[in-house]
């Protein structure tokens, strides 16, 4: 009774601490939706589009995505007609850097810098279409994608507006006590079980490549199968909870940046018509590649330091 409780509770005090986040900034963007504001950004960016080999338009989902989330984006590729390799340097693009500013937010509640999540997350996405765009030759065929997208009725009043972005946002908290309470409970039966060791000696080989303690193994997972917010949910617990370090922290929510949701968002494309093995690849491939760099950095410059104060 008491294993029910506890994780009830954790689960509950999770979804409080990460809705205060979602809810308003859900609220806000949605409703900046239906204003001149999200049009002027995306006149703003569009011109240095080419940079990634996109074109103009290609704006749009980008900034859609980034502002709201993966699904906002697709229905904006799914309003263009692009290239077969434009919709993939955005899906790898979006795969890095989607939902900013709740992401965001719920990287600085578990205490990573707000520098490191805009560096990384911005860098990869930019990183990468300039490589893909310059290594590959192929896909200019017009992309033939699976379905057509759903006619949103635009409202009339800032009443509307306003209630469209009440529905999402008490949608999008939804959600989230869904996923959370229920992983909470689990994770705590997990614990009193003593299961929870298990999990982290199957996950102790990725814990070692990366540098991290195998106490942010649970962390690990739950980002990889629930995404970057959902695993903020459980990273926070862990932080207050079993002694994660910020470094550890730090390197894990590195390492969920590049690969997180990693079934969701990599299946979400496959009706853009586009290959998402090698999706999947660039994703996983630069997540272990940038956080075992940054890991042997940050080792490095702590030997250093251990050297300059013992001499």
């Amino acid at each position: 009774m008491s294993t029910l409780k506890n994780g009830l509770k954790a689960g509950l005090h999770t979804t409080w601490s990460l809705g205060k986040i979602i809810f308003p900034i859900t609220l806000i963007v949605t409703m900046l939706q239906y204003t001149p504001v999200l049009p002027f950004i995306i006149k703003l960016v569009a011109p240095f589009m080419g940079i990634f080999g996109l074109s103009g338009d290609a704006a749009i989902p980008l900034v859609l995505g980034n502002a709201l989330n993966l699904y906002a984006a697709i229905g904006g590729i799914l309003s263009l007609e692009l290239t077969v390799k434009e919709v993939f340097i955005l899906a790898v693009m979006l795969s890095f850097s989607h939902n900013i500013f709740i992401e965001t937010g719920v990287a600085l509640k578990v205490g990573v810098k707000l520098w490191v999540v805009l560096v990384v997350r911005f860098g990869l996405a930019a990183l990468s279409a300039i490589i893909i765009n310059l290594v590959w030759k192929g896909g200019g065929e017009i992309a033939q994608y699976g379905f057509a997208p759903e006619a949103a009725a635009v409202p009339e009043s800032w009443l509307g507006i306003f209630l469209i972005g009440m529905e999402k946002a008490s949608f999008g908290i939804l959600q989230l006590a869904m996923i959370v309470i229920p992983l909470m409970l689990m994770i705590q039966i997990l614990k009193d079980k003593q299961y929870l060791q298990r999990i982290s000696d199957t996950l102790g080989p990725l814990t070692r490549l990366l540098g991290v303690q195998k106490n942010a193994s649970v962390t690990l997972a739950s980002g990889l199968i629930f995404g970057l917010a959902m695993g903020a949910g459980v990273m926070i617990q862990a932080v207050q909870e079993d002694g994660v370090s910020k470094k550890d922290a730090t390197l894990v929510f590195i390492f969920l940046v590049a690969c997180h949701a990693i079934v969701e968002d990599t299946l979400i494309f496959i009706p853009l018509g586009i290959p998402v093995w090698p999706l999947l690849i660039i994703r996983v491939v630069t997540a272990l590649v940038l956080t075992v760099f940054v890991s042997y950095l940050w080792r490095k410059a702590e030997e250093n330091r251990k050297e300059v104060v013992s001499t």
